[in-house]
Protein backbone atom coordinates (compact mmCIF):
# COMPACT_ATOMS: atom_id res chain seq x y z
CA UNK A 1 0.00 0.00 0.00
CA UNK A 2 3.19 2.30 -0.24
CA UNK A 3 3.04 2.64 -3.98
CA UNK A 4 0.39 5.20 -4.79
CA UNK A 5 -0.50 3.74 -7.59
CA UNK A 6 -2.61 1.26 -5.62
CA UNK A 7 -4.83 3.99 -4.80
CA UNK A 8 -6.35 4.82 -7.59
CA UNK A 9 -5.83 0.70 -9.17
CA UNK A 10 -9.34 0.47 -10.44
CA UNK A 11 -9.84 -3.31 -9.64
CA UNK A 12 -9.32 -1.99 -5.97
CA UNK A 13 -11.41 1.19 -6.48
CA UNK A 14 -14.35 -1.39 -7.86
CA UNK A 15 -14.13 -3.18 -4.86
CA UNK A 16 -13.52 -0.55 -2.30
CA UNK A 17 -17.16 1.32 -3.72
CA UNK A 18 -18.42 -2.68 -3.90
CA UNK A 19 -17.56 -2.30 -0.27
CA UNK A 20 -18.85 1.21 0.76
CA UNK A 21 -22.50 0.64 -1.19
CA UNK A 22 -23.21 -2.28 1.08
CA UNK A 23 -22.29 -0.36 3.79
CA UNK A 24 -24.53 2.93 3.02
CA UNK A 25 -27.46 0.16 2.60
CA UNK A 26 -27.12 -1.30 5.78
CA UNK A 27 -27.14 2.06 7.16
CA UNK A 28 -30.16 2.80 5.22
CA UNK A 29 -32.25 0.16 6.04
CA UNK A 30 -31.24 0.50 9.75
CA UNK A 31 -32.27 4.26 9.91
CA UNK A 32 -34.29 5.24 7.06
CA UNK A 33 -32.25 7.44 5.32
CA UNK A 34 -29.12 8.36 3.40
CA UNK A 35 -26.15 8.51 5.36
CA UNK A 36 -25.30 12.54 5.56
CA UNK A 37 -21.22 12.78 5.35
CA UNK A 38 -19.54 16.33 5.31
CA UNK A 39 -15.89 16.32 3.39
CA UNK A 40 -13.94 19.48 4.63
CA UNK A 41 -11.29 20.03 2.27
CA UNK A 42 -11.68 21.52 -1.07
CA UNK A 43 -9.30 18.75 -2.23
CA UNK A 44 -11.02 16.33 -1.45
CA UNK A 45 -14.38 18.18 -2.88
CA UNK A 46 -12.51 18.20 -6.39
CA UNK A 47 -11.42 14.54 -6.11
CA UNK A 48 -14.71 12.90 -5.09
CA UNK A 49 -16.49 14.94 -8.13
CA UNK A 50 -13.25 14.04 -10.71
CA UNK A 51 -13.11 10.14 -9.60
CA UNK A 52 -16.92 10.62 -10.39
CA UNK A 53 -16.95 8.90 -6.63
CA UNK A 54 -19.96 11.73 -5.62
CA UNK A 55 -22.03 10.80 -8.73
CA UNK A 56 -21.51 6.97 -8.24
CA UNK A 57 -22.50 7.14 -4.32
CA UNK A 58 -25.40 10.00 -4.53
CA UNK A 59 -28.30 7.41 -4.52
CA UNK A 60 -26.60 5.79 -1.35
CA UNK A 61 -24.63 8.77 0.69
CA UNK A 62 -25.71 12.56 0.80
CA UNK A 63 -22.05 13.51 0.58
CA UNK A 64 -21.79 17.59 1.42
CA UNK A 65 -18.74 19.87 0.18
CA UNK A 66 -17.81 22.13 3.29
CA UNK A 67 -15.69 25.48 4.02
CA UNK A 68 -12.53 23.82 3.34
CA UNK A 69 -11.28 25.97 0.05
CA UNK A 70 -9.61 28.93 1.26
CA UNK A 71 -10.30 31.14 -1.44
CA UNK A 72 -14.25 30.35 -1.16
CA UNK A 73 -14.30 31.50 2.45
CA UNK A 74 -12.78 34.56 2.15
CA UNK A 75 -15.49 37.21 3.11
CA UNK A 76 -16.56 39.70 0.40
CA UNK A 77 -15.57 42.58 2.41
CA UNK A 78 -11.91 41.27 2.73
CA UNK A 79 -11.91 40.92 -1.36
CA UNK A 80 -12.85 44.61 -1.66
CA UNK A 81 -10.10 45.22 0.54
CA UNK A 82 -7.58 43.48 -1.04
CA UNK A 83 -8.19 45.41 -4.50
CA UNK A 84 -8.36 48.47 -2.66
CA UNK A 85 -5.28 48.05 -1.64
CA UNK A 86 -3.56 47.54 -4.47
CA UNK A 87 -4.69 50.47 -6.28
CA UNK A 88 -2.08 52.41 -3.90
CA UNK A 89 1.12 54.12 -5.14
CA UNK A 90 4.74 52.27 -5.59
CA UNK A 91 3.05 49.29 -3.90
CA UNK A 92 3.51 45.84 -5.37
CA UNK A 93 0.76 43.27 -4.35
CA UNK A 94 1.67 39.73 -4.41
CA UNK A 95 -1.39 36.65 -4.48
CA UNK A 96 -1.83 32.81 -5.30
CA UNK A 97 -3.32 32.37 -8.70
CA UNK A 98 -6.74 31.58 -8.13
CA UNK A 99 -7.41 35.19 -5.69
CA UNK A 100 -6.69 37.34 -9.07
CA UNK A 101 -10.07 36.32 -10.66
CA UNK A 102 -12.59 36.26 -7.53
CA UNK A 103 -15.14 38.77 -7.83
CA UNK A 104 -15.49 42.41 -5.36
CA UNK A 105 -17.81 44.37 -5.90
CA UNK A 106 -17.27 46.33 -8.40
CA UNK A 107 -13.42 44.60 -9.74
CA UNK A 108 -11.32 41.75 -9.28
CA UNK A 109 -7.55 41.36 -8.55
CA UNK A 110 -7.02 40.67 -12.75
CA UNK A 111 -8.58 43.89 -13.58
CA UNK A 112 -7.27 45.69 -11.48
CA UNK A 113 -3.74 44.56 -12.84
CA UNK A 114 -4.67 45.06 -16.36
CA UNK A 115 -5.61 48.47 -15.57
CA UNK A 116 -1.82 49.15 -14.40
CA UNK A 117 -1.15 48.12 -10.96
CA UNK A 118 1.81 45.75 -9.91
CA UNK A 119 0.09 42.56 -8.77
CA UNK A 120 1.94 39.50 -9.04
CA UNK A 121 1.55 36.01 -9.28
CA UNK A 122 3.39 33.78 -6.46
CA UNK A 123 3.72 30.33 -5.45
CA UNK A 124 5.07 30.46 -1.92
CA UNK A 125 4.94 33.69 0.20
CA UNK A 126 8.73 33.01 0.43
CA UNK A 127 8.63 35.02 -3.15
CA UNK A 128 6.81 37.59 -2.06
CA UNK A 129 9.84 38.62 0.57
CA UNK A 130 12.68 38.14 -2.48
CA UNK A 131 10.40 40.79 -4.50
CA UNK A 132 10.30 42.75 -1.74
CA UNK A 133 14.19 42.72 -1.40
CA UNK A 134 14.80 43.15 -4.52
CA UNK A 135 12.03 46.40 -4.96
CA UNK A 136 13.48 48.31 -1.70
CA UNK A 137 11.25 51.73 -3.16
CA UNK A 138 8.16 49.76 -3.42
CA UNK A 139 5.52 48.21 -0.37
CA UNK A 140 5.07 44.75 -1.10
CA UNK A 141 2.45 42.69 0.04
CA UNK A 142 1.41 39.50 0.41
CA UNK A 143 -2.35 38.55 0.44
CA UNK A 144 -2.22 35.92 3.15
CA UNK A 145 -5.18 33.85 3.04
CA UNK A 146 -5.55 29.86 3.85
CA UNK A 147 -5.80 27.09 6.28
CA UNK A 148 -3.15 25.94 8.92
CA UNK A 149 -1.82 23.82 5.54
CA UNK A 150 -0.36 27.43 4.30
CA UNK A 151 0.15 29.28 7.53
CA UNK A 152 3.17 27.85 8.91
CA UNK A 153 5.03 29.53 5.58
CA UNK A 154 3.58 33.25 5.81
CA UNK A 155 5.64 32.54 9.35
CA UNK A 156 8.74 31.55 7.45
CA UNK A 157 8.17 34.58 5.42
CA UNK A 158 7.94 37.17 8.26
CA UNK A 159 10.80 35.06 9.44
CA UNK A 160 12.95 35.70 6.38
CA UNK A 161 11.77 39.48 6.06
CA UNK A 162 12.66 40.19 9.91
CA UNK A 163 16.24 38.62 9.26
CA UNK A 164 16.67 40.57 5.62
CA UNK A 165 15.72 43.58 8.14
CA UNK A 166 12.90 44.86 5.12
CA UNK A 167 11.00 48.03 5.87
CA UNK A 168 8.66 47.25 2.82
CA UNK A 169 7.27 44.24 3.21
CA UNK A 170 3.95 43.06 4.70
CA UNK A 171 1.15 40.51 4.90
CA UNK A 172 -2.56 41.03 4.88
CA UNK A 173 -3.89 38.35 6.85
CA UNK A 174 -7.43 36.81 6.16
CA UNK A 175 -6.64 32.90 7.25
CA UNK A 176 -8.62 30.47 8.64
CA UNK A 177 -8.51 27.72 11.12
CA UNK A 178 -10.16 24.45 11.20
CA UNK A 179 -12.00 23.58 14.45
CA UNK A 180 -13.69 26.96 15.20
CA UNK A 181 -15.44 27.25 11.63
CA UNK A 182 -16.68 22.99 12.40
CA UNK A 183 -18.17 23.97 15.58
CA UNK A 184 -20.03 26.67 14.35
CA UNK A 185 -21.13 24.70 11.59
CA UNK A 186 -22.35 22.19 13.90
CA UNK A 187 -23.64 24.60 16.71
CA UNK A 188 -25.95 26.00 13.17
CA UNK A 189 -27.81 22.82 13.42
CA UNK A 190 -28.51 23.58 9.89
CA UNK A 191 -27.09 20.73 8.54
CA UNK A 192 -27.64 16.93 10.46
CA UNK A 193 -24.35 15.49 10.32
CA UNK A 194 -23.60 12.01 10.71
CA UNK A 195 -19.54 12.22 10.54
CA UNK A 196 -16.57 14.22 8.44
CA UNK A 197 -14.41 12.99 6.18
CA UNK A 198 -11.20 14.93 7.68
CA UNK A 199 -8.72 17.02 5.89
CA UNK A 200 -5.25 15.56 4.92
CA UNK A 201 -2.86 17.99 4.08
CA UNK A 202 -4.57 19.90 7.19
CA UNK A 203 -4.21 17.12 9.44
CA UNK A 204 -0.65 16.96 8.62
CA UNK A 205 -0.16 20.16 10.90
CA UNK A 206 -2.64 19.47 13.11
CA UNK A 207 -2.80 15.88 13.73
CA UNK A 208 -4.61 13.59 14.82
CA UNK A 209 -5.78 14.12 18.58
CA UNK A 210 -6.72 18.18 17.02
CA UNK A 211 -9.97 16.80 15.96
CA UNK A 212 -11.45 14.76 19.64
CA UNK A 213 -13.40 17.69 20.04
CA UNK A 214 -15.84 16.49 17.49
CA UNK A 215 -15.88 12.94 19.26
CA UNK A 216 -16.07 14.80 22.80
CA UNK A 217 -17.89 17.73 22.25
CA UNK A 218 -20.36 17.22 19.09
CA UNK A 219 -20.47 12.86 19.34
CA UNK A 220 -19.45 12.89 15.91
CA UNK A 221 -16.82 10.53 14.39
CA UNK A 222 -14.62 11.51 11.71
CA UNK A 223 -12.07 9.77 9.55
CA UNK A 224 -8.79 11.03 8.30
CA UNK A 225 -8.05 10.55 4.60
CA UNK A 226 -6.01 10.66 1.50
CA UNK A 227 -6.73 12.41 -1.74
CA UNK A 228 -6.84 8.86 -4.30
CA UNK A 229 -9.81 6.91 -4.77
CA UNK A 230 -9.11 4.07 -3.12
CA UNK A 231 -8.32 6.36 -0.27
CA UNK A 232 -11.28 8.28 -0.41
CA UNK A 233 -13.97 5.64 -0.50
CA UNK A 234 -11.72 3.80 2.52
CA UNK A 235 -12.43 6.53 4.49
CA UNK A 236 -15.95 6.41 3.57
CA UNK A 237 -16.02 2.98 4.07
CA UNK A 238 -14.26 3.30 8.06
CA UNK A 239 -17.26 6.26 8.74
CA UNK A 240 -19.84 3.86 7.71
CA UNK A 241 -18.27 1.04 9.96
CA UNK A 242 -18.27 3.49 13.59
CA UNK A 243 -21.64 4.51 12.46
CA UNK A 244 -23.22 1.28 12.16
CA UNK A 245 -21.40 -0.08 15.26
CA UNK A 246 -22.76 3.33 17.02
CA UNK A 247 -19.12 3.85 17.82
CA UNK A 248 -17.96 7.98 18.24
CA UNK A 249 -14.10 8.24 17.15
CA UNK A 250 -11.96 9.66 15.13
CA UNK A 251 -9.93 7.58 12.66
CA UNK A 252 -6.36 8.16 10.87
CA UNK A 253 -6.61 6.51 7.34
CA UNK A 254 -4.11 8.58 6.10
CA UNK A 255 -0.73 7.81 8.92
CA UNK A 256 1.64 7.67 6.42
CA UNK A 257 1.66 11.37 6.74
CA UNK A 258 -0.23 12.16 9.28
CA UNK A 259 0.91 11.63 12.91
CA UNK A 260 -1.26 12.09 16.22
CA UNK A 261 0.50 15.12 17.33
CA UNK A 262 1.10 16.26 14.21
CA UNK A 263 3.99 18.76 12.96
CA UNK A 264 5.06 20.23 15.96
CA UNK A 265 7.58 22.55 14.01
CA UNK A 266 4.98 23.81 11.97
CA UNK A 267 3.24 24.39 15.55
CA UNK A 268 5.77 25.74 16.98
CA UNK A 269 5.96 28.27 13.97
CA UNK A 270 2.26 29.40 14.76
CA UNK A 271 2.52 29.79 18.10
CA UNK A 272 5.41 32.03 18.01
CA UNK A 273 4.01 34.58 15.27
CA UNK A 274 0.57 34.26 15.32
CA UNK A 275 -2.52 34.84 18.01
CA UNK A 276 -6.05 34.25 17.29
CA UNK A 277 -8.51 36.94 16.11
CA UNK A 278 -11.84 37.05 15.04
CA UNK A 279 -12.15 36.63 11.27
CA UNK A 280 -15.22 36.63 8.62
CA UNK A 281 -16.00 34.35 6.69
CA UNK A 282 -18.01 34.50 3.61
CA UNK A 283 -21.62 33.37 4.49
CA UNK A 284 -20.91 33.09 7.79
CA UNK A 285 -20.55 36.11 9.02
CA UNK A 286 -17.41 36.84 12.23
CA UNK A 287 -16.36 34.00 13.76
CA UNK A 288 -14.59 34.23 17.27
CA UNK A 289 -10.78 33.45 17.29
CA UNK A 290 -11.52 31.62 14.11
CA UNK A 291 -7.97 33.32 12.28
CA UNK A 292 -4.78 34.31 13.18
CA UNK A 293 -2.99 37.62 13.01
CA UNK A 294 0.91 38.63 13.87
CA UNK A 295 1.57 39.22 17.38
CA UNK A 296 2.44 42.61 18.31
CA UNK A 297 6.01 42.33 18.06
CA UNK A 298 5.40 41.20 14.40
CA UNK A 299 3.12 43.92 13.86
CA UNK A 300 5.27 46.19 11.53
CA UNK A 301 4.57 43.44 9.28
CA UNK A 302 1.26 43.51 9.56
CA UNK A 303 -0.18 45.15 6.14
CA UNK A 304 -3.79 46.25 8.18
CA UNK A 305 -2.03 47.91 10.39
CA UNK A 306 0.09 49.44 8.22
CA UNK A 307 -2.40 50.51 5.42
CA UNK A 308 -5.72 52.13 6.01
CA UNK A 309 -8.26 50.36 4.01
CA UNK A 310 -12.11 51.48 4.61
CA UNK A 311 -14.75 49.51 2.14
CA UNK A 312 -18.53 49.73 2.71
CA UNK A 313 -21.06 47.11 2.48
CA UNK A 314 -20.27 44.79 -0.64
CA UNK A 315 -23.01 44.85 -3.55
CA UNK A 316 -25.25 42.35 -3.37
CA UNK A 317 -25.68 39.69 -5.80
CA UNK A 318 -27.44 36.20 -6.47
CA UNK A 319 -24.88 34.32 -5.83
CA UNK A 320 -25.36 31.56 -3.18
CA UNK A 321 -21.57 30.55 -2.51
CA UNK A 322 -22.07 31.34 1.06
CA UNK A 323 -24.85 28.62 1.09
CA UNK A 324 -23.04 25.99 -0.39
CA UNK A 325 -20.45 26.47 1.39
CA UNK A 326 -21.96 25.74 4.72
CA UNK A 327 -24.06 22.57 2.61
CA UNK A 328 -27.10 23.96 3.11
CA UNK A 329 -27.13 24.40 -0.94
CA UNK A 330 -25.82 22.15 -3.97
CA UNK A 331 -24.51 24.27 -6.69
CA UNK A 332 -27.16 23.39 -8.73
CA UNK A 333 -29.41 24.86 -6.71
CA UNK A 334 -28.64 27.96 -7.36
CA UNK A 335 -29.92 30.30 -9.68
CA UNK A 336 -27.02 31.43 -11.54
CA UNK A 337 -25.74 27.65 -11.72
CA UNK A 338 -24.50 27.68 -15.71
CA UNK A 339 -26.01 30.44 -16.25
CA UNK A 340 -24.89 33.45 -15.68
CA UNK A 341 -22.02 31.85 -13.64
CA UNK A 342 -19.80 29.90 -15.56
CA UNK A 343 -15.83 28.97 -14.82
CA UNK A 344 -15.31 32.03 -17.92
CA UNK A 345 -17.81 34.44 -16.04
CA UNK A 346 -17.62 33.63 -12.55
CA UNK A 347 -20.37 35.60 -10.31
CA UNK A 348 -18.33 33.94 -7.10
CA UNK A 349 -15.45 32.30 -5.59
CA UNK A 350 -16.51 28.65 -5.68
CA UNK A 351 -16.95 28.62 -9.51
CA UNK A 352 -13.56 30.45 -9.34
CA UNK A 353 -11.12 28.57 -7.22
CA UNK A 354 -9.22 25.21 -8.27
CA UNK A 355 -10.95 23.60 -4.88
CA UNK A 356 -14.84 25.31 -4.84
CA UNK A 357 -17.57 23.18 -4.95
CA UNK A 358 -19.29 24.99 -7.75
CA UNK A 359 -16.27 24.13 -10.29
CA UNK A 360 -15.84 20.95 -9.41
CA UNK A 361 -19.95 20.37 -10.08
CA UNK A 362 -19.03 22.54 -13.47
CA UNK A 363 -16.51 20.37 -14.79
CA UNK A 364 -17.62 16.77 -13.19
CA UNK A 365 -20.69 16.66 -12.24
CA UNK A 366 -22.94 18.81 -14.46
CA UNK A 367 -25.64 17.54 -16.91
CA UNK A 368 -26.60 18.57 -20.21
Amino acid sequence: MGNMEVFSDPDLTRNSLDAVLELADKFKAKHGRLPVLMEVCGSHTMAFAKTGIKTRLKDHIQLIAGPGCPVCVTDQKSIDAMIQLSEGRNRILCTFGDMMRVPGSKSTLIKAKTAGHDIRVVYSPLESVKIAEENPDKEVIFLGIGFETTIPILALAVREAERKNLQNYSIWMTTKLVEPVLRTLLDSGEVNLDGFLLPGHVSVVLGKRSYNFLAEDYKVPGVITGFESVQLLSGIFKILKLLLEEKVDIVNDYTYVVKNEGNLVAQELLEKYFTPFDEAWRGMSTIPKSGLVLKNQYAHFDAKKKFQVTVGEPRKTKCRCGEIIRGVMKPEECVLFNKGCTPANPIGPCMVSTEGTCAAHYQYMREG
